[in-house]
């Protein structure tokens, strides 16, 4: 399926106008939730498992109507009706997966912008098709009526792999999920990288060292320091705003925290990576972290050794 298809499909204006609606809503949804809706929309991001949770569940539906229609397909060659009912338990399956999947995937897609964002909503038109389709296949069995039960099913399906080729586009072409963060490293020993008169407190300022932008955040007696860019979709944040401990994206809202670079709020999923950090000569230097040694000391301290002082 080539890129101009999945742009023909995407470019009509009324998709632009439904996403931008339906995206809103969801936003005010959580938003009006206060703590409780940001602490729902956290666990659907799945800040919890430290991975995107929609991929995750949307291997349940996919997988069990591929069961279904597998079973049905083989009650059709071999007339073994018993086939038939098994089609209709992984279908039932399949649509309750598909429920919890649409839950977090709306949450995800909500977030998004752009292309991206337009594709997702005719991902989503599709696989709500789809598990439409398989609920009225299961009615129809019921009511046995198996030929129209099998071409709503076999409909369905067809439906659900063309979503899921969409799904593939948005990780695999617009990096949608994906630690936009990764490979954002430090040198492996202390490099100055600016002077500690040049960062104001409590104000984030972006350096550059070699090709990775960091974020510096000095706060009283430390200075912190971790990629910048946001691992969510790349958000700059050294433009964001402090927040308690953490630091919080311009772009869709991801808090982390500044200690560790954890997540405390989505919808980013993947932790920032930190640098260590140190004052010497005026200077503020960064590396990676060295596990094995113990963690340095706010600028009180000093290094007995160097006389200088130390930070992390």
């Amino acid at each position: 399926m080539p890129d101009r298809w999945i742009d023909a499909i995407t470019k009509p204006a009324w998709i632009a106008r439904a996403t931008d609606t339906l995206g809103d809503a969801v936003k005010q949804a959580y938003a009006g939730g206060g703590d409780r809706g940001l602490q729902v929309k956290s666990a659907l991001n799945g800040v919890w498992l430290g991975h995107p949770l929609h991929p995750a569940l949307t291997d349940v539906p996919l997988g069990a109507w591929t069961v279904a229609v597998a079973l049905d397909t083989a009650s059709l060659v071999t007339g073994r009706n018993e086939l038939s009912s098994c089609a209709s338990a992984a279908a039932t399956i399949g649509v309750a997966g598909a429920m919890a999947a649409a839950a977090a995937g709306i949450t995800d897609w909500s977030d998004t912008d752009g292309r991206s964002r337009r594709i997702g909503f005719v991902h989503g038109a599709l696989n709500l098709t789809a598990t439409g389709l398989f609920a009225i296949s299961l009615l129809r069995r019921r009511q046995r009526q198996n030929i129209s039960g099998r071409v709503c099913a076999f409909t369905g399906y067809a439906l659900a792999l063309t979503a899921a080729y969409l799904g593939g586009d948005l990780v695999y072409g617009g990096q949608i999920g994906v630690n936009h963060a990764a490979g954002h490293e430090a040198p492996e020993e202390f490099t100055p990288v600016l002077a500690l008169g040049q960062l104001a407190d409590q104000q984030p300022k972006r350096v550059i060292i070699g090709t990775t932008p960091v974020l510096l955040v000095r706060r009283g007696d430390r200075v912190q320091a971790m990629a910048e860019t946001c691992s969510h979709l790349g958000g700059p944040l050294s433009e964001g705003t402090l927040k308690d401990d953490g630091i919080v994206c311009p772009w869709h809202g991801s808090c982390f925290a500044l200690e560790d670079g954890h997540v405390i709020n989505g919808p980013a999923t993947h932790p920032q990576p930190c640098f260590e950090t140190r004052v010497r000569g005026g200077q503020i230097e960064v590396r990676m972290p060295r596990p094995e040694e113990p963690i340095a000391l706010d600028m009180h301290n000093k290094d007995q050794n160097e006389g200088e002082l130390v930070t992390q």
